[in-house]
């Protein structure tokens, strides 16, 4: 593929992403931040804060999630927090420097009294001058509307993996119900925030599919977070073999090549990276992090680490 389409090409099939996770480890990275650096500054880092505002309980099978309702993980179900325990939390992410304030909460999808008060949360959080973000399973049409009237910046809702092995991992929902909820979400003028997981098991074919499906949307996501599995005791995935952290940074950077112009989110999995497999993961193009000590109910790197690790390579956050 010449060099010059590698920034402009609208469909990417997933032999055009398995050439680019096949590529030499220098010259990939070397495409990858020759694209960062044509639409970000590479020394800025945007960062995010996670809050789960409903716990446990979920109804779906997500082979990787500890939320389900059908695995012994020993995570409790929560009812829906109050709004203003929510801005409390939000107005420490701020402190601490947050520049998106996102809410996650464990609902195959949610109901109409509950999504009443998850607006409430995206006016107050907005009115701290926070960017907003809520993942709160499938989406209807009218339901996204309600969230674009309340303000809501992005909605997050991840393909997980590829269409082919998405069945391995998840049977209560289909990919198409997920493809159903990011066009609702872009039907109502809403960001997309949209990535997957990989180290479940899947094969680099498997990892090309997914990168090529989302870089192949109808518009790509503004937000693609790519998440390492944090295997939890209990679920079906307790077990999975940790993918290899160049691999890991292959992803990043096929993700950034694709997506030019999105930011390519170092998510969950973090706390268990070496700063070097960091280090990598920005150079790869890496843009963005989760802040905090905690995602939904996993642990994260903690906010000391980061600030160390910023300074140790010369990064700062975006404001």
């Amino acid at each position: 593929m010449p060099e010059s389409h590698i920034a402009t090409k609208m469909r990417w099939s997933r032999a055009d992403v398995a050439a680019l996770l096949a590529l030499p480890f220098p010259e990939l990275l070397f495409r990858a931040q020759t694209v960062h650096r044509e639409h970000f500054d590479p020394t800025r880092i945007q960062i995010s804060t996670l809050l789960s505002i409903k716990t446990g309980g979920c109804p779906e099978d997500c082979g990787y999630c500890p939320q389900a309702a059908g695995y012994e993980t020993g995570t409790k179900a929560g009812r829906l927090m109050a709004v203003e325990a929510v801005l409390v939390e939000a107005r420490a992410a701020k402190a601490k420097g947050a520049a998106r304030f996102c809410m996650g909460a464990a609902w195959r999808s949610p109901k109409e009294h509950d999504l009443d008060a998850v607006c409430g949360m995206i006016e107050g959080v907005k009115a701290l001058g926070l960017e907003t973000c809520v993942t709160l399973g499938m989406l209807t049409g009218p339901q996204t509307a309600k969230l674009k009237e309340a303000g809501l910046d992005y909605y997050n809702h991840n393909l997980d993996t590829s269409p082919e092995y998405y069945g391995k991992v998840i049977t209560t929902r289909t990919y198409q119900d997920r493809l159903d909820t990011l066009e609702h979400v872009r039907d109502a003028g809403i960001n997309v925030c949209c990535g997957g997981i990989v180290g479940m098991g899947e094969d680099e074919s498997d990892r090309a599919g997914l990168i090529a499906t989302l870089a192949s949307l109808p518009e790509p996501p503004e937000s693609v977070p790519i998440n390492a599995l944090v295997a939890v005791e209990g679920t079906p995935l307790a077990k999975a073999e940790p993918i290899d952290a160049i691999d890991f940074v292959r992803v990043i950077a096929a993700a950034r090549i694709t997506m030019p112009r999105s930011y390519v989110r170092l998510s969950a999995g973090r706390e268990a990276m070496t700063d070097e497999a960091q280090a990598l993961c920005f150079m790869a193009g890496a843009n963005s992090i989760f802040h905090g000590e905690k995602l939904l109910t996993t642990k994260n790197a903690t906010v000391n680490h980061d600030e160390a690790l910023f300074a140790k390579l010369g990064l700062k956050a975006e404001q």
